[in-house]
């Protein structure tokens, strides 16, 4: 699969789901109550010009400017970015359409760049990798926040899980997404083995449990913003929703919740 057929999945999918990822995690809470937003947000403080790459529909970038850093987005997809646009503290802020790979700033422009859940999606990710190092400065800090992978889960998460992966491995292969990513984002080594050789250090690695429980109906939609579903067959996924709401609620706390926790890692270096 190319690169270029990846990047137009990636933009179809936002095309048709502006905000997914924010729908999906700005309410889900780590152990100590941060999002996984907020977790970014604080590993960049006293970093002044910040660069969001795959900014979306600019949560992130709002809890940046919010804090007081000058923010920068850069974003595959122009429908996430009209959504950013519309956000208050944005208005004014430089927000690109452009690819990772090909970034549209100047050497040694920012003090700090991040990343929610995008940077595992990034096909070419050496070439990504080398335009961060490029635009950061000096001593110029990256933080990541990647998939924990489909088994990085417990509650109702592995419940997900286990109904989806029956339809996603039967699926006939025009209802298959393309591959997306690199499979070395998954793991720490693999992280290193990408972020050392363009001048990073060593990653200091996490992982963080993020609690995306609720209603049956709220986890159901938090869970469902995935990529996988948009080719499948619509009628597949009301039968999955509609088993895993069945199934879910069997997993009620007293107060009628169902527990979701989903993993996400935290990767933080800095350039050298």
């Amino acid at each position: 699969m190319t690169t270029a057929a990846q990047e137009a999945f990636l933009r179809e999918f936002h095309a048709r789901h502006p905000a997914a990822t924010s729908s999906m995690m700005s309410h889900g809470r780590a152990p100590d109550g941060r999002s996984s937003y907020e977790i970014l947000r604080d590993h960049v403080t006293g970093h002044l010009r910040v660069l969001d790459l795959g900014c979306g529909d600019g949560f992130l970038l709002d809890l940046l400017a919010e804090a007081g850093h000058q923010v920068t987005g850069v974003d595959l997809s122009s429908a996430d970015l009209a959504l950013a646009r519309q956000r208050p503290a944005l208005h004014g802020v430089p927000l690109a359409t452009g690819r990772a790979q090909e970034l549209p700033f100047p050497d040694g422009g920012f003090d700090a760049c991040v990343s929610h859940m995008a940077f595992m999606l990034m096909p070419d990710i050496d070439q990504v990798t080398a335009e961060v190092a490029r635009v950061l400065v000096p001593g110029g800090r990256l933080a990541l926040i990647l998939s924990g992978g489909g088994a990085g889960g417990s509650g109702s998460y592995e419940l997900f899980q286990k109904l989806i992966r029956p339809a996603l491995d039967g699926a006939p292969p025009e209802q298959r997404i393309p591959p997306l990513g690199d499979n070395r984002t998954l793991h720490r080594d693999g992280i290193d083995e990408i972020l050392v050789p363009a001048g990073f250090s060593p990653v200091a690695w996490t992982t963080e449990p993020i609690d995306l429980g609720g209603t049956a109906e709220q986890v159901w939609a938090r869970l469902s913003a995935i990529y996988n579903f948009m080719p499948l067959d619509q009628a597949v996924v009301r039968s999955i929703e509609e088993e895993f709401l069945a199934q879910a609620t069997q997993l009620a706390d007293a107060d009628g919740r169902i527990p979701c926790t989903m993993n996400v890692h935290l990767a933080v270096t800095g350039r050298s």
